[in-house]
């Protein structure tokens, strides 16, 4: 390899390393792998056009088209040339793109969701920077200067992280050095005179060759180093969405801290998978009808193709009373409650948590009110932190007929809540369609897209399941099936406003559990989203798509239906009626029981497929792609470095137990103590005494061997499933100490205690009798741990194994050894010349 393709991997290399700075900001960082990818093309692309050779400039210019091309392909194909050629529509998306991103920063907390806006960023900011460090080390020979785009990125990094600086500073610190040491002494000696001074004459020359570069490079690297260290602990204290170090969300698992909910959205998965409930509201209501009580904390109307956000609206003094709600009409059934609501000490949120639609709050503190989400909002820091306040709300009860026989809405509010971006891709809509066909009315619509998603589509509730942001979340969650309630809300309003339905979601709590003293609990697992539908002479109405949570309004559920009366539709709440329904249903209609029994038709497949459906990711266009040739090594060398102590596990396995039961490892030998133990017990080999001569004790020594081969094996992997070993300890007393920690099964113990004695007669026994079936006894030993392990212990017993420590010791002696050999033979170079004796010649 050239000296010149040696420094653009080192480039590579040190990108790479830096821009896992990055890697807390986010979550997931599956983005780290895609960037890694594309600076390789990057890398490619500048070392093929420096082959021609092109003219530097040329050079930079053909790379930054590269990656232009590669982010197109990535985020903009649908509205680029041939999928990869950006053209207006490819550049006007990718401003939306940013501007969705620069609004996700700024509005949620570290880690942040991998939206669409992110991830360009991030992904764009990295190539830049990997382009501009290969071309001032590589295409200009200037691995110095590089250093300054490598520290840009990491301080950047840096002053927004507040986790283990210390591991991405090394990181990045060490890519830094490994390019400049990697770039040719000439060049550095010319370009850190400043830092290295002159030469020391013809002395430094004979004492071994130009050492001054590699020192002058040394001093490049601590002036660097030292300024990466400095300029985080100057970066400004930046609070806020996701240049804030605080953590959002409404809940933060067990502790003492503040429980903060600056944004809900992304804070509901980590509140509904705490592994403690804490409570963050209670309340007293004078209603019987509980179900009903859902505390909204905002609601979310402004869908850019990336994001369910508040829209932003002006905000005026709490009036002493709201009125009535836009758009309902006065022969819709209602009534007025009062409830008194008391948030816990750590439960800091700056929207109140409020029954939907509220009339009056009576609420001391800085609160402001916007009266389109008819929602209190907190001023100059005012929070919930101990609220207590009274407020008085309305339960409305419209009927199937009222909702159905709705008029259409007003213009402007229907223009403005039935927006949907161009980015959403056309499945959403082709599923809406498909799900409501037969629907004659917005009602029936609306009610069919709830039962689909909570009953009759197949859909499964999955709190670990990651939300996503992007457009194609929706599409992949109609195709996955998978997901909790902001996949739900956010899919039932997005496919809404594709039927023209005017949609929005709502954010805050399901109604909690009763007390014994007559008050409701609310608490971290209460968190919940679902979306609201507008109904002319009815207003904003909500809709539960989310199954197993919360409950099923009572006017989405069919009655009995009088001649003209609303069309019949699916029941599934629990009170649902068991009896199957007697007339010919789609999969839409089915009763539980006949999903059951599989008796339904299902158009789930049907529904989601679409020409958008041929979306591939970015691993299936690198299959297909032409450049696949070139970045399909690359990437599966990166894929096969975690998996390296699992493969070095399973190798020295496969040497110490052998192909077959009673094999002996290839080149394996008995201890001397084991041999000593052979050679006295049968005499000498070739001796008459010894049982088969040489070859006898051939036989033996191997057997020996293999019984501490496989005894060594089973230390290991009760090490693998966290039973470090006691060297300490004879092997009859650490068999006894695996079966008890590893709560081995009969079967399981013997085979340890057999393995064991079978290594004390090799140790000690002065004719040791060695059994056959210690590999299988290995193996079974390894199947009992492994039943009584849970699923992280195993998996960190395969992939990375504790025992694969053996070859950091390995490492380590040998390079102990190899430093002793070395300084003794300096030390015999250093030896002083023999002087001549007085009267000789010397």
């Amino acid at each position: 390899m050239s000296g010149r393709a040696r420094l653009a991997l080192c480039a590579w290399a040190a990108t790479v390393m830096a821009a896992c700075a990055m890697l807390p900001l986010v979550d997931p960082a599956t983005w780290i792998f895609q960037a890694a990818l594309m600076l390789g093309v990057l890398t490619v692309v500048g070392a093929l056009t420096r082959r021609v050779p092109l003219a530097r400039p040329l050079t930079v210019a053909a790379q930054a088209l590269a990656a232009l091309m590669m982010l197109t392909l990535i985020f903009a194909r649908e509205q680029a040339v041939a999928g990869i050629v950006p053209g207006p529509k490819a550049f006007q998306h990718f401003a939306e793109l940013l501007r969705s991103g620069a609004d996700d920063i700024g509005r949620y907390a570290i880690p942040a969701p991998l939206s669409d806006g992110i991830q360009l960023m991030i992904i764009g900011g990295v190539l830049v920077i990997g382009l501009m460090v290969d071309a001032l080390a590589v295409t200009f020979r200037s691995a110095a200067p590089a250093g300054l785009p490598l520290l840009a990125l990491y301080s950047v990094a840096a002053g927004l992280s507040d986790g283990a600086a210390w591991l991405w500073f090394l990181m990045a610190s060490a890519g830094y050095l490994l390019l400049l040491l990697t770039e040719s002494r000439d060049r550095l000696s010319q370009w850190g005179r400043v830092f290295g001074g002159s030469p020391q004459g013809s002395r430094a020359e004979s004492a071994g060759g130009p050492v001054a570069p590699v020192r002058t490079g040394r001093r490049i690297g601590a002036v660097a180093l030292g300024i990466a260290l400095v300029v985080p602990l100057g970066l400004p204290s930046l609070d806020g969405g996701l240049l804030s170090g605080a953590g959002t969300g409404i809940g933060g698992g067990s502790g003492g801290g503040t429980i903060s909910a600056v944004n809900p959205v992304v804070a509901l998965s980590g509140s509904l998978n705490v592994d403690e409930d804490r409570q963050v509201l209670s309340y007293r209501t004078n209603t019987d009808n509980v179900q009903e009580m859902y505390l909204r904390i905002v609601s979310l109307d402004r869908f850019d193709g990336t994001a369910w956000t508040p829209t932003e609206r002006s905000i005026t003094e709490v009036p002493g009373e709201f009125g009535a709600p836009i758009g309902l009409a006065a022969d819709v059934k209602r009534t007025s409650i009062e409830t008194r609501i008391v948030a816990a000490e750590d439960y800091e949120q700056n929207w109140l948590p409020m029954p939907y639609p509220v009339s009056r709050v009576d609420i001391d503190g800085d609160w402001r009110y916007e009266p389109v989400g008819r929602t209190l909002v907190g001023d100059h820091g005012q929070d919930t932190k101990g609220a207590q306040y009274k407020v008085e709300s309305l339960i409305v009860r419209p009927t199937a007929e009222q909702l159905a026989s709705a008029p259409e809405p007003p213009p402007a509010l229907r223009r403005e809540f039935t927006k949907v971006p161009a980015s959403l891709p056309s499945v959403v809509a082709q599923t809406a369609l498909k799900v409501t066909e037969g629907a004659t009315n917005d009602y029936e619509r609306a009610v069919k897209l709830q039962d689909w998603f909570a009953f009759s589509g197949e859909f499964t509730y999955d709190t670990e399941v990651r939300s996503g942001t992007g457009a194609r979340a929706i599409a992949r969650f109609l195709q996955d099936k998978e997901g909790f309630c902001v996949h739900f809300s956010f899919a039932m309003a997005s496919m809404a406003r594709t039927l023209g339905i005017p949609a929005r979601v709502a954010v805050g709590f399901t109604p909690g559990t009763p007390q014994t003293n007559g008050t409701m609990s609310v608490g971290l697992r209460d968190a919940h989203a679902w979306p609201e539908l507008y109904f002319e002479g009815v207003g904003w109405t909500r809709f539960e798509p989310t199954p197993n949570r919360g409950s099923t309004p009572s006017y989405t559920v069919a009655e009995d239906t009088g001649p003209g009366g609303v069309p019949d539709v699916p029941r599934p709440s629990q009170s649902a009626s068991t009896a199957p329904s007697t007339a010919p249903s789609a999969s839409e209609s089915c009763t539980p029981q006949e999903v059951k029994l599989e008796a339904c038709a299902s158009e789930s497949a049907v529904a989601v497929a679409g020409p958008d459906d041929e979306e591939r990711s970015f691993w299936a266009l690198l299959f297909f792609s032409p450049w696949a040739l070139l970045i399909l090594p690359g990437a599966l060398l990166l894929l096969a470095i975690p998996l390296l102590p699992m493969l070095w596990r399973l190798r020295v396995r496969s040497l110490r137990l052998g192909a077959h039961d009673g094999a002996v490892p290839k080149g394996a030998r008995a201890p001397v103590g084991a041999r000593e133990v052979t050679e006295e017990a049968g005499g000498p080999p070739g001796s008459p005494a010894h049982p088969g001569r040489a070859d006898g004790f051939g036989r033996t020594e191997a057997a020996a061997a293999h019984a501490l081969a496989a005894w060594q094996e089973v230390t290991d992997t009760a090490w693998d499933f966290g039973i470090a070993p006691d060297e300490s300890q004879t092997p009859r007393k650490a068999a006894a100490r695996i079966v008890r920690l590893g709560e081995l099964e009969p079967s399981a113990a013997d085979a340890v205690h057999r393995v064991a004695a079978a290594v004390e007669q090799v140790l000690f026994a002065p004719r040791p009798q060695v059994p056959a079936g210690l590999a299988r006894d290995a193996h079974r030993v390894g199947v009992g741990l492994r039943a009584h392990a849970d699923r992280r212990t195993k998996l960190r017993a395969l992939l990375l194994p504790r025992s694969t420590v053996r070859v950091v010791w390995a490492l380590s002696a040998r390079w102990g050894q190899a430093l002793d050999e070395l300084l003794a033979r300096a030390q015999t170079l250093r030896l002083p010349r023999r002087r001549p004796s007085p009267g000789r010649p010397g």
